[in-house]
């Protein structure tokens, strides 16, 4: 991912062995990364388990705030797909009981957005 992407806000690929080296410690027993996606300094990141948001504040990233949303409490997401006029994806997530999108994440070109679909379909409709 380019630094003029992750400036204008779009969140490319991570590996997931990448992603389990730096932050293993938030994972619980038995609990594995499917995906993540990094957006300049922030990451989230799809488990077996939930999704986790990591927003790094500050210039620096100095302040960090881990935020879990489990797979069970989301009540409705939406994928935007890409197309010749718009090569960017969209995710949204709503978590139960709020109107508006709780997650709103634009992807770019090298994210296939039918994997992250996969992978909430796989676990949000359990």
């Amino acid at each position: 991912m380019g630094l003029f992407s992750s400036l204008l806000g779009k969140a490319g690929t991570v590996e997931p062995e990448e992603l389990l080296k730096k932050y293993e410690k938030l994972l619980i027993e038995g609990e594995g990364i499917e995906l993540g996606f990094k957006l300049y300094h922030d990451v989230f990141i799809f488990t077996t388990k939930r999704l986790i948001l990591i927003d790094k504040q500050g210039l620096a990233g100095d302040k960090v705030e881990y935020k879990s949303i489990a797979y069970k409490n989301i009540s409705k997401f939406s994928i935007e797909a890409p197309n010749a006029f718009d090569p960017d994806a969209e995710l949204k997530i709503w978590v139960a009981g709020e109107q508006t999108p709780s997650v709103k994440k634009q992807f770019n070109k090298s994210v296939n957005v039918y994997d992250v679909h996969h992978v909430l379909a796989s676990y949000v409709l359990k």
